[in-house]
């Protein structure tokens, strides 16, 4: 006999949205929720889209870290509760700068589109999974952020694989990783649940 445990969801659905991954959640923890989300995350988004803009994503060096990095003033704010009446842009501008990120950096090293595609899509799946699992109060385990990463995270190691000259196989390892997992969890995740979702969040199901 088996036990498969569902994770409750987190009081702020919007924080539920972020997908922070180990080094956004503990650059929030060091702040206690005292920082709001939204300035930070539109600060990281101005400066990595302007970086994007001049060519960074194509560098070789280390330069091609820095939209990462400047994404990462959004990272204080992951502990905040979100429930300020524009905090719900928070998700959108994380998401929509992860992908440019990503989409650039494999343009200008010459990766196929389909392999940037497929790594997209994992990302996108986990992200499209994510938003209804909440929807449904079934929130996946808390391991799982970690385990994909987060989207800082996945946008330092495509940034590794530039700087290693190896976007290519980065993009491939990567997306199968990640598509793998997040398949994986969200299958065995959703047979697990209750046919009646608003009680998943608090229920462990035995198999």
């Amino acid at each position: 006999m088996t036990t498969t445990h569902l994770s409750p969801v987190p009081a702020g659905h919007v924080v539920a949205y972020r997908d922070d991954g180990p080094l956004s959640a503990a650059m929030g923890t060091m702040v206690s929720g005292q920082i709001p989300p939204l300035p930070p995350a539109l600060a990281g988004m101005f400066v990595t889209g302007v970086l994007l803009t001049l060519g960074v994503a194509g560098a070789d060096g280390l330069a091609v870290f820095a939209p990462a990095v400047a994404l990462l003033l959004a990272g204080p704010g992951s502990s905040h509760r979100h429930d300020g009446r524009l905090d719900w842009l928070v998700p959108p501008i994380l998401r929509v700068t992860e992908y440019g990120f990503v989409a650039s950096v494999g343009f200008a090293h010459g990766v196929p589109p389909v392999i940037i595609f497929l790594l997209l899509g994992a990302i996108l799946f986990h992200h499209y999974d994510l938003v209804y699992r909440v929807r449904q109060h079934v929130y996946p385990p808390a391991w799982l952020a970690a385990a994909g990463f987060g989207w800082e995270g996945r946008m330092l190691v495509v940034a590794a694989g530039a700087w290693f000259d190896g976007v290519t196989a980065v993009f491939v390892l990567l997306a199968l990783y990640l598509w793998g997992m997040f398949g994986w969890e969200s299958v065995t995740c959703w047979l697990a649940a209750p046919r009646s979702g608003t009680e998943a969040a608090n229920l462990g199901i035995n198999d």
